[in-house]
């Protein structure tokens, strides 16, 4: 058997999750590291700090990973719809499916999931990507479909997302996606940055840091909801309709940047009206009573102090041997 473009052409094509993929289980991973061996120090922190400590830390890497898998999820908006509906060009075979469109940043996915699986002597099984990221071109990745023979479903859906379908949805969805994407890149490095400050005396700008980052990632929203305002093309099977609305990626997002603005409010108001309790909470709050201790345990050095002030030093007195 012979390769074709590096694959053999009588095995299964690989393809990519509609929620989870490789990427998706490198962050997870990546940040499950980091909260397991935080936990495994967080035993040597004495008293209420540790429940502090515990809380700052467990819901900083929840933000950190929220924002960073919501990039390679394909579930920003979703819809199904299950439909009678030909299976394959130039049949006129009839199949019962469930028929799926997950809209990401850098792509879409469309399932294909029959009722039962096995029908027309085949299994109804399939999940395709098409991607319209920088470095994927969405109208190479559909000619390929269309080289491999994928179900008619597919194809008819992929088709409406082309450079060259009279839908013309194809740039809205690429630059939304491209500036919701960036725009929770940026959220990213701020919520880095409000990291370090909060390890710092100055916590009121970790706070500010903090409202940056839920700013940014409501932008991203709003940059991916424009589209929603550009007509869309009727995807029609029949007499069912496919009809899309914002997904599980959307609405995490939505409540992670409203944690941030609630964080970053709070953090602002204790710096101004409660101090002691903020710096208490990140465990930065000085021991005024050890404070004044150190302060008085001067050692002062007594023949310096008499040199500074122009007197002579005290003499150590001599016994008188006459008096004995």
């Amino acid at each position: 058997m012979t390769l074709f473009d590096g694959i053999y052409p009588f095995y299964p094509q690989k393809r990519k999750a509609t929620v989870f993929d490789v990427s998706i289980i490198t962050v997870i991973v990546v940040f499950l590291t980091f909260t397991c061996s935080f936990l495994l120090i967080i035993p040597g922190i004495r008293g209420r700090a540790r429940l502090y400590w515990t809380l700052r830390v467990l819901l900083s890497l929840i933000v950190g990973v929220v924002i960073v898998v919501v990039q390679f999820t394909a579930d920003w908006e979703t819809g199904w719809v299950k439909a009678n509906t030909s299976y394959k060009a130039f049949s006129h075979a009839l199949v019962n499916v469930d028929i799926g469109l997950h809209v990401g940043l850098a792509g879409v996915n469309v399932t294909l999931m029959g009722n039962p699986v096995n029908q027309v002597n085949e299994t109804i099984n399939y999940n395709e990507h098409f991607a319209w990221s920088f470095d994927a071109d969405y109208d190479h990745s559909y000619g390929e479909g269309l080289k491999r023979g994928l179900p008619s479903p597919i194809l008819y859906v992929a088709e409406k997302f082309t450079t060259q379908s009279p839908c013309s949805v194809h740039r809205q969805y690429r630059i939304s996606g491209h500036y919701a994407s960036a725009s929770l890149w940026v959220a990213f490095c701020t919520w880095l940055i409000s990291n370090m400050l909060f390890s710092m005396p100055v916590l009121v700008y970790g706070g500010y840091m903090l409202l940056v980052t839920g700013a940014f990632m409501i932008f991203s929203l709003i940059s991916f909801s424009t589209v929603r305002n550009s007509p869309m093309c009727p995807i029609q099977f029949g007499t069912a309709a496919l009809h899309t609305g914002y997904g599980g990626s959307f609405w995490l997002t939505l409540v992670i940047g409203l944690l941030c603005f609630v964080a970053g409010i709070t953090v602002v108001t204790l710096h101004f009206f409660k101090l002691d309790v903020l710096k208490t909470f990140f465990d930065l709050r000085e021991d005024k009573t050890e404070e004044c201790q150190e302060m008085t345990e001067v050692y002062v050095n007594p023949v310096c102090h008499f040199v500074d002030k122009g007197l002579s030093p005290p003499q150590p007195s001599k016994l008188n041997t006459n008096s004995i």
